[in-house]
């Protein structure tokens, strides 16, 4: 799957994965390859995911994903921290 993470600023990531883990509104919840084409609205919390390298984490303020034929896209509202 390719995951892309975009806030208002800056790319943050762009890159193949093999899962990845959402702090959606009502709890966390894991997209795998073939997921159901999905849209979510994302509360703030940590998203992982899991590449070649290992396992990566970026603490998010909120947003919102889609998933759609194994692409990814976040659309963060920013990173906490920034």
């Amino acid at each position: 799957m390719f995951l892309e993470i975009v806030t208002p600023a800056k790319k943050v990531y762009g890159g193949e994965v093999s899962a990845v883990t959402f702090p959606g509104v009502d709890g966390s919840f894991q997209v795998l390859n073939d997921h159901a084409p999905l849209v979510s609205s994302l509360g703030e919390g940590v998203v992982i995911y899991q590449n070649k390298d290992g396992k990566h984490q970026v603490e998010i303020s909120g947003g919102v994903v889609e998933v759609l034929n194994n692409k990814i896209v976040l659309l963060a509202d920013g990173l906490v921290g920034e």
